[in-house]
Formats: structure tokens, C-alpha cells, sequence
């Protein structure tokens, strides 16, 4: 597993090798995501910080597997086609797409993220 470092705090871990990792943390969608969703009422990305993606560690490791654990237990949980492997490398999600190469991949914030609504109601 890896982890999105910016500006020396963790921000998400994925499940996936390096390489996915780094094309799906540095993709432009996600990019952008990241650009407009806020913890504590800051931004998560500047657009200008260095994106690091490191191995996780095992306290990381363990937040996402709980998380994952918990979204199996029928959560609120919907998912973002923005993170979607499938989404990081073609710019939107091709759900019916019947590409057995690309196992999809997991993400999990390691900040608590502010509510969009908040902002919309502000």
C-alpha cells in the first residue's frame, strides 16, 4: 500500500502497487478533486505542494483496512468516479468497460474531510 503525503501529513492511502499509485495520485482528476475538498476548512492540495507518495505504514495501513471493513458493512459509502482506476487513467468512468488487466483500486482519506454541503450552505 501507499500513501499520498502533502506537505509532510498523510492525507490518503491506496491499495496498489507503486506505480498505480503515483499515475493515480498525480493524475489530473484527482488533481483536481484534491484541489477542491477540504479538512478543517483547508484545502487538502494547494496546487502547488509536492504530491509524495510513499510506502504506508503499518498504523496507515491499518486506518484503511478498518475503514474498508467498515464500508462492507452496507455504509453511506458511494464511489467517486474520479477515483476509480479506471476514471484516473481515461478521465471518467467507464463502469460497463470489460478490461480484466485493471484490478480496481481503493482509496481511503486519512483526513476527516469537511461536508460539501457545509460550503454550499456558508
Amino acid at each position: 500500500m501507499f500513501t499520498l503525503e502533502i506537505d509532510g501529513k498523510a492525507i490518503a492511502v491506496i491499495n496498489a502497487d507503486e506505480e498505480t499509485a503515483r499515475d493515480l495520485f498525480t493524475c489530473d482528476g484527482f488533481k483536481e478533486d484534491i484541489g477542491t475538498m477540504t479538512s478543517e476548512g483547508k484545502p487538502l492540495w494547494n496546487g502547488t505542494s509536492e504530491l509524495k507518495i510513499r510506502a504506508s505504514t503499518k498504523d496507515e495501513t491499518d486506518e484503511f483496512e478498518q475503514a474498508l471493513a467498515e464500508d462492507d458493512g452496507e455504509g453511506d459509502f458511494e464511489a467517486d468516479p474520479h477515483h476509480d482506476k479506471t476514471a484516473a487513467t481515461s478521465g471518467e468512468a467507464d463502469l460497463d468497460e470489460d478490461d480484466d488487466e485493471e484490478d480496481e483500486a481503493d482509496i481511503v482519506f486519512l483526513v476527516d474531510l469537511d461536508d460539501e454541503q457545509e460550503h454550499l450552505d456558508a
